[in-house]
């Protein structure tokens, strides 16, 4: 079969990668043209557009790019049109992905959505469009299902596709000596700083992550690079500090790291299915925060704190997020009392979660419905 793959940013070429892995298993002749990254280029399939030129971040960045966002969004239809696949899957990425599968149903082309849009946060009136476009939804977060119900729609839990990924990274991990070696790095317990995949938010947060290294001369602090991001674009923002990078090992970072500073997103979940102790930090432009904080429906930001429905990790927002808060929240989740607690919050996260086999479970429920269909 012919599949189409939409995946707009690094977590979702992660996630899409391990899916169509799967579906590889399960359909011997399985042909995938994408937009996404390299891991899904490395998977097979012939890559159209990658998400390093799709990735806007905040309200006023996307009306300052409307002109070259519009111009994919044709160009994408068109190339739909010209492939003409047995099946369209969005892998989360809404603000594209939903008018791509309004259009792909007005062609009588089958729509599957992987990693449901955050409609539960934000715009619920996005269900409705969903119901219309969407044939089969697969979503990830335990009250997702819930949710959907209320509005009549429903949905497969598959569970969350990270605990694969997770779990095969610890797998393959190298030993954490020859790790260190050929990173260049000491021997010094480490700090993670994930300031996020996007050059604006990289530039926004980094700063502020390294303002407080100097206050932990026994720790090395070592920035997570992103593989889309150029290694100079890093370079004079660290300008001359003491700080390390690594590009495009994020999970092997987290399996090495004391501790972590981590933008808001993905990210924090992934952090805290290593067991590592974390501060959640966002800081966006003044415009885009205020459009948001009067639209979004939700108590917190992290998806940590979201699916436990309590505060498990500390979140500094906006005007929260200074040197100063990030120097005191650093030192408690140093200290053995708060980590333990941390962790033991963290076991309970897990088991929220549903388990492993996410891929697995989504590839053969798309499988087995394109098989009825």
């Amino acid at each position: 079969m012919k599949y189409y793959i939409i995946a707009g940013e690094a977590s979702g070429d992660l996630h899409a990668a391990n899916l169509m892995k799967e579906l590889k298993k399960l359909d011997a002749g399985a042909n995938f043209r994408c937009w996404g990254g390299n891991r899904m280029e490395r998977e097979g399939a012939q890559l159209v557009k990658h998400y390093r030129d799709l990735a806007f971040m905040g309200f006023t960045e996307v009306v300052m790019n409307l002109r070259t966002i519009l111009k994919n969004i044709s160009f994408c239809k068109e190339d739909i049109l010209k492939n003409r696949p047995d099946v369209l899957i969005l892998v989360d990425y809404p603000g594209f992905n939903l008018r791509i599968a309004e259009f792909a149903k007005q062609h009588n082309i089958r729509v599957f959505y992987y990693i449901s849009p955050q409609v539960w946060a934000w715009k619920q009136s996005r269900v409705e469009k969903i119901k219309k476009t969407v044939d089969r939804m697969f979503v990830i977060l335990p009250f997702e299902k819930e949710f959907y119900k209320k509005f009549e729609y429903a949905v497969d839990f598959v569970g969350h596709p990270l605990l694969d990924a997770i779990d095969q990274q610890k797998t393959v991990s190298a030993e954490r000596q020859t790790w260190l070696k050929k990173n260049h790095l000491g021997e010094q317990p480490i700090i993670a700083l994930l300031p996020g995949s996007r050059k604006q938010e990289i530039a926004t947060m980094l700063p502020l992550m390294m303002s407080i290294a100097n206050d932990f001369p026994q720790y090395q602090f070592v920035i997570a690079a992103a593989p889309s991001v150029p290694k100079n674009f890093y370079d004079e923002l660290i300008a001359g500090r003491d700080i390390s990078t690594v590009a495009d090992q994020t999970y092997s970072l987290l399996l090495n790291s004391e501790a972590a500073l981590v933008t808001s997103g993905t990210a924090t979940l992934e952090t805290a299915l290593f067991d590592v102790p974390e501060v959640v930090c966002y800081k966006g432009g003044s415009i885009s925060y205020l459009i948001a904080r009067s639209l979004v429906k939700i108590n917190y930001i992290s998806l940590v704190n979201l699916i436990m429905d309590k505060q498990v990790v500390k979140e500094l927002i906006q005007r929260e997020l200074n040197s100063s808060n990030l120097r005191l929240e650093l030192k408690k989740i140093l200290s053995a009392a708060t980590r333990e607690k941390m962790k033991a919050e963290y076991e309970e996260l897990k088991e929220k979660l549903g388990g492993s086999g996410a891929s697995a479970k989504a590839a053969g429920l798309m499988f087995q419905y394109l098989q009825e269909d």
